[in-house]
């Protein structure tokens, strides 16, 4: 275990007999924020958002098995074996609930998570909740996803291009593939906690504003919709403060239609903006 001074230890540990890199702040209250990074990156570039969040709260940040400094796998693990790495991992941390911030594929994994096990997660956030129908056929979704990667944050570019190339390009067209196939939308619309999905408005994997009222309207109660305008896919990197304020809100019961938000940020009221396109 090493500390880098700043309230954050940095620590590797034996999941299920390999080895799983995990970033860990130290204070805070409340269940521990447990972010879930995307396919083919490490967890690296959520903690910008994980450290606004670290402010009030304890976060854990992990590389998955098979990614950034975690120890190589023999082969990729698909959605659901890394859902139940993340189940080992909180068990590991003696974690009984924790709030699942998911990203991209983060936001599969974290609802297999909440599926398969609700007891153990006591909210969801799904940031860019990618995945299913709106990234198919796999064509179109690599066409989404080189698009994506000119919005994004040109500072991002050292923290992915390594881990990407580590992971291989091979193993990143299987696990996309996989993740076009994953029914996200279906198992949103289902969760079985309360959930914040959040949307960037520059994003090409996510279905427009207009597709995202209908959906709403389909969704239970217990699920809020919110867009950053400005944002793009990777939202925990190149919005932190934005993003974490979001969260932060939600997390306190205080993120209503009434609330003063930031500009370039707004909730979804599917009802309400029907007419809005």
């Amino acid at each position: 275990m090493s500390t880098d001074g700043t309230g954050w230890v940095a620590e590797r540990l034996q999941v299920d007999g390999a080895i799983v890199y995990c970033r860990r702040s130290t204070q805070g209250s409340g269940p521990p924020l447990v972010h879930i990074h995307g396919f083919g990156i490490s967890g690296a570039y959520l903690m910008p958002t994980a450290r606004v969040l670290a402010k009030r709260r304890i976060n854990v940040v992990p590389d998955l098995p098979g990614y950034g400094r975690s120890s190589r796998r023999a082969h990729v693990l698909g959605i659901p074996a890394l859902a139940t790495a993340v189940l080992t991992l909180l068990d590991t941390l003696d974690i009984d609930r924790a709030v699942l911030i998911g990203n991209s594929m983060g936001c599969p994994i974290a609802l297999e998570v909440a599926h398969g096990a609700p007891e153990r997660v006591e909210r969801l956030v799904l940031v860019a909740p990618a995945g299913g129908v709106q990234n198919q056929p796999l064509s179109r979704g690599l066409r989404q996803l080189v698009t994506d990667v000119a919005r994004e944050s040109p500072s991002m570019a050292p923290i992915a291009l390594p881990d990407y190339l580590r992971f291989g390009p091979i193993n990143g067209l299987r696990l996309f593939h996989e993740l076009t196939l994953f029914p996200s939308l279906e198992r949103l619309l289902r969760t079985p906690v309360p959930t914040l999905a959040i949307l960037g408005g520059r994003d090409p994997l996510m279905p427009p504003p207009a597709r995202v009222r209908e959906l709403g309207r389909l969704a239970d109660e217990h699920i809020t919709i919110a867009l950053l305008r400005q944002a793009a896919h990777a939202a925990n990197f190149s919005h932190p403060e934005e993003l974490a304020g979001l969260i932060e809100l939600w997390l306190d019961g205080a993120l209503t239609r009434g609330t003063p938000l930031p500009d370039g940020v707004r909730l979804i009221d599917p009802h309400r903006d029907a007419g809005q396109g």
